[in-house]
C-alpha cells in the first residue's frame, strides 16, 4: 500500500463529526480533528451522543492536530483519551486557550458533573496541548512522526482557526541509503482545509490560498450556494431588528456560543454606535435596547475573545484605539444563573418590552435557547432570527423549513405550533460559500493533483465536484466515504 494514505472517520456522509487520518505508514498516524456527529448524523445506525466511542484503531495515531474548537471538531476527544490516546495535540495559540473550555462544558453536559473528574481531565488536555505559531513549521518527529512536518494557516472561521499543511516523506519501495520503505527525497504536500471562513467576517482577517498542494481535503458546506453580499449585512441585520421590534417583541438569536456569538456582537455595536439616538422601536432608541447573551459559556468566551485581541483583524483594532468595545458594550447584558434565565424567559415572551437575545445552541438542538423557543414560538409579536448553518435533523432546520408556513416543531419530545416570524441572513455565515471554496484552489500557483470534498451534505459534494472537476480537470476529484 503506498503511503502517505488518507483515510476518513467522520464528516464524510454530512457536516459534523469530521476526523480525517494521514497515515505515514503502518506504524504512524496523525489525526485532523476529533468531532461529534451532531443532528441527524448523531450515528450512523442511531446511536446517542454518549455511545460516540472510537471505532477505528488508534494504538499507531501519534498526535492530533485541531482545525478549531467547535465541538463537530472536537466533541469527541474525551472519547480519544479513553480509547488510550496520549500524544500530543497540535493547535494554534487562540485555540489552545478556547479547547479546555470548550471541553470543560463538554463533558460537564455528556459525561459527568463530578468536578474532580472534570478537573483530572482538563488538566491532562492542558498538558497534552501544544500550541504552534501560524505560518511557522513545526517538526512532528518529537511525536513520533519521523519526517514529517506541519504549518499552521489562518482559516478566518472563528478566532484560531486554521487550516492544516503537512510536509511529507512519500514511502514506498525501499531505498536503503535514506531508511526502510522511503522514496530518495520524494515528499507530497497535504492540506486539510478545516471549516474555511468567509470573506469579511467581523474580528478575523479572511483566509489566503495557499501556494499549492499535491492533495487537498476539503470542506463543502456550502459548497452549492452562494451567500448574500457579506458587505451589506450590517444594513440588513439593521433592517430586520427594526421590523421585528416593532411590535415590541423579542428577538431570539441562536448562535454558537464560541464565534457567531461574538460577530453577532461586534456588529450589533457598530449599529448602535452609528444609530445611538434613533429609534429602534416605538419610544425606545438604540442606545436604550438591551442585548442579552444568555450563555454561561458565550460569556466565558467572550472574555477569552477580548484577551485575544493582538489576533484580531485591523478594522477592530482601530475600533479599539478610538475608545471602543466591540465585545463590551454598555446595552451588553450577560446571563449566568439558571434561575436568572428562567425569569427571564418568562419576562420576555409576556411583557412588551423590546430586547435582543442570543442564546445557544445554534442550530436549537440544546442549550437554553429551547426554554426561549418553547415559550416565544407560538406568540407572532416574537421573532427567530437564523445567521447560520442549519444541520438536516436538528430543531433549527425544522423551524427555518416549517415556521413560514405556520407548522410546528418537536422540542424534547413535545410539539410546539410555530406563529413567531422566522428570518434568515446568510450573509453571517461563517463558512465559506462555492465561489469561497473554488477560490481557495483557483489562486493556487500549484493545483492539487487529487482533492477530497467532506464536510458537506451529498447535494452540496456533487455539485461542488463537478465545479472542482471544471476548474483543475487535471486532478482526481473524490467524495470519500467512512474508512
Amino acid at each position: 500500500m503506498p503511503y502517505p494514505e488518507i483515510l476518513h472517520h467522520g464528516a464524510v456522509n454530512g457536516v459534523t463529526g469530521s476526523c480525517h487520518e494521514l497515515r505515514l505508514n503502518a506504524e504512524q498516524g496523525v489525526l485532523v480533528d476529533c468531532g461529534l456527529f451532531q443532528g441527524a448524523e448523531v450515528s450512523r445506525g442511531g446511536a446517542s451522543p454518549l455511545e460516540m466511542q472510537i471505532e477505528f484503531p488508534i494504538s499507531h495515531i501519534k498526535a492530533l492536530v485541531i482545525t478549531h474548537v467547535h465541538l463537530d471538531h472536537v466533541g469527541r476527544l474525551p472519547y480519544l483519551i479513553a480509547a488510550g490516546f496520549q500524544g500530543p495535540i497540535y493547535c494554534s495559540q487562540p485555540s489552545a486557550l478556547l479547547l479546555p473550555e470548550v471541553l470543560e462544558d463538554a463533558v460537564r453536559i455528556g459525561f459527568t458533573r463530578n468536578g474532580e473528574v472534570v478537573e483530572k481531565f482538563i488538566g491532562l488536555i492542558r498538558q497534552l496541548i501544544r500550541p504552534i505559531p501560524y505560518g511557522q513549521w513545526h517538526d512532528l518527529g518529537e511525536s513520533g512522526l519521523q519526517g514529517l512536518r506541519l504549518r499552521l494557516h489562518r482559516a478566518g472561521h472563528i478566532l484560531g482557526s486554521v487550516y492544516v499543511e503537512f510536509d511529507c516523506p512519500v514511502m514506498g519501495k525501499t531505498v536503503p541509503e535514506q531508511g526502510r520503505g522511503v522514496r530518495a527525497g520524494k515528499r507530497e504536500r497535504i492540506i486539510f482545509s478545516g471549516d474555511l471562513g468567509a470573506p469579511h467576517s467581523p474580528l478575523l482577517p479572511a483566509p489566503k490560498a495557499p501556494y499549492g498542494c499535491d492533495r487537498l481535503v476539503i470542506e463543502s458546506t456550502y459548497g452549492d450556494q452562494l451567500h448574500e453580499d457579506r458587505r451589506l449585512r450590517k444594513q440588513r441585520l439593521q433592517a430586520v431588528l427594526e421590523r421585528a421590534l416593532a411590535d415590541n417583541g423579542t428577538v431570539l438569536i441562536p448562535a454558537f456560543s464560541i464565534g457567531r456569538t461574538q460577530e453577532i456582537l461586534y456588529e450589533l455595536e457598530e449599529i448602535i454606535h452609528r444609530n445611538l439616538n434613533e429609534e429602534v422601536a416605538p419610544n425606545l432608541r438604540w442606545k436604550e435596547l438591551a442585548i442579552i447573551v444568555d450563555s454561561p459559556l458565550a460569556a466565558r468566551f467572550t472574555q477569552i475573545y477580548r484577551e485575544l485581541k493582538p489576533f484580531w483583524d485591523a478594522e477592530a483594532r482601530r475600533k479599539l484605539r478610538q475608545g471602543r468595545h466591540p465585545l463590551s458594550f454598555e446595552q451588553l447584558i450577560t446571563v449566568n444563573d439558571h434561575a436568572d434565565h428562567m425569569r427571564l424567559v418568562q419576562h420576555l415572551a409576556t411583557t412588551t418590552r423590546p430586547a435582543v437575545v442570543l442564546a445557544a445552541s445554534g442550530m436549537c438542538a440544546g442549550g437554553r435557547v429551547v426554554n426561549y423557543l418553547k415559550a416565544m414560538l407560538g406568540n407572532p409579536k416574537h421573532d427567530i432570527l437564523f445567521v447560520g448553518y442549519q444541520a438536516a435533523g436538528t430543531p433549527g432546520r425544522d423551524i427555518l423549513t416549517y415556521g413560514p408556513r405556520n407548522g410546528y416543531v418537536e422540542l424534547d419530545g413535545e410539539r410546539y405550533d410555530i406563529h413567531a416570524k422566522i428570518h434568515k441572513i446568510g450573509g453571517y455565515s461563517a463558512h465559506a460559500d462555492q465561489k469561497d471554496l473554488l477560490n481557495f484552489v483557483k489562486r493556487m500557483r500549484k493545483k492539487p493533483r487529487e482533492i477530497r470534498i467532506v464536510h458537506g451534505d451529498t447535494e452540496a459534494k456533487r455539485v461542488l465536484q463537478g465545479k472542482f472537476v471544471e476548474l483543475v480537470p487535471e486532478a482526481r476529484v473524490l467524495i470519500p466515504h467512512d474508512s
